[in-house]
């Protein structure tokens, strides 16, 4: 008897798009909620922990820490072609992470829970953001 190898499907662009709007909902849910280091929700978050909460409530698994998911996640993305759902890394070494939550035009936006004493909030990618902007992944 021969064994029948399963074969995994692709998703299609549209059903990829619905995991990335998910984790944006998930995202935006939490906004408010208290920066604390280490914290992987539900009630307080560091960056990385956002992202991968949200991700994991879409149904895709990430790693915890941040220079983890970013060698993780082989789909790479550049500035020019960024999408909402896509994480975009800052920083040298890829220390702080966000998830794009809308493109408007050359806008960019996104969630993040940015340091101790703040909380996660949305925010336009500005000029320093891409001057520290460090690369992105598509999780999705």
């Amino acid at each position: 008897m021969t064994k029948v190898k399963k074969v995994k499907k692709k998703k299609s662009w549209s059903q990829r798009q619905k995991t990335a709007f998910k984790a944006i909902a998930v995202a935006k849910k939490k906004k408010g909620k208290p920066y604390r280091y280490g914290a992987a929700g539900p009630n307080s978050f560091d960056c990385s922990g956002l992202v991968g909460y949200a991700y994991r409530k879409a149904g895709v698994k990430l790693p915890r820490t941040t220079g983890s998911i970013y060698r993780a996640v082989h789909n790479k993305v550049s500035w020019k072609n960024l999408a909402p759902g896509d994480l975009v890394f800052f920083y040298g070494g890829r220390s702080h992470v966000g998830l794009v939550s809308k493109v408007v035009g050359k806008k960019v936006y996104m969630i993040h829970s940015p340091r101790t004493g703040d909380h996660v909030r949305q925010v336009l990618l500005d000029k320093y953001r891409k001057r520290s902007f460090n690369g992105a992944v598509r999780p999705f």
